[in-house]
């Protein structure tokens, strides 16, 4: 495997700052990094508002599996507590797993319970395919289309409507 798209989001503590290290983490892995945006709470309103960016890695000896290792051990660097009765509560760091390519550009195709890939929801968020059109205007997510036209589908557009973007908040890589 070579490539994934990473989706980091926040809304506890140093926002800002959970995402900047999430970068970090992933270094020299980092091809591209959107830009940020602030986004209301998806699944349940009673709590802070979120920074979210998209992240484009590679990595040839990568796995699907590493990637969700990568993504967990940024999550524990920044003090992640799962909590398993609030799936959609407030979170210092969250790093998902949305889409794996493999070597030769095909797309990993995964229905196993702790890593489905494509990720099955990121169709459905707002957050997730519009930092990733900006890092890849002519992005595909496997399975379900053109972010494009993803993006102009009825039912994203309140979600997509609440994003505003982040000018004044850069995630550069040092990659």
């Amino acid at each position: 495997m070579t490539r994934a798209v990473l989706s980091l989001g926040s809304n506890l503590g140093d926002r800002f700052a959970h995402l900047r290290a999430a970068v970090e983490l992933l270094d020299a892995s980092v091809v591209r990094v959107s830009p940020v945006y602030e986004t209301p709470p998806w699944g349940d309103s009673a709590q802070p508002a979120y920074l979210n960016a998209l992240v484009l890695v590679d990595d040839a000896g990568a796995t699907p599996r590493h990637w969700l290792e990568r993504a967990r051990a940024c999550e524990s660097a920044e003090g992640r507590v799962r909590d398993p009765e609030r799936r959609f509560g407030p979170r210092t760091l969250d790093v998902d797993v949305i889409a794996v390519w493999a070597a030769d550009g095909t797309p990993v195709v995964s229905d196993d319970p702790e890593l489905t890939l494509p990720h099955p929801r990121a169709h459905l968020r707002a957050f997730v395919l519009r930092p990733w059109l900006d890092v890849e205007p002519d992005g595909q997510l496997p399975g379900h289309g053109r972010l494009t036209d993803l993006l102009a589908a009825p039912e994203l557009a309140t979600d997509l409507a609440e994003m505003s973007p982040r000018p004044d908040l850069s995630l550069e890589s040092r990659a």
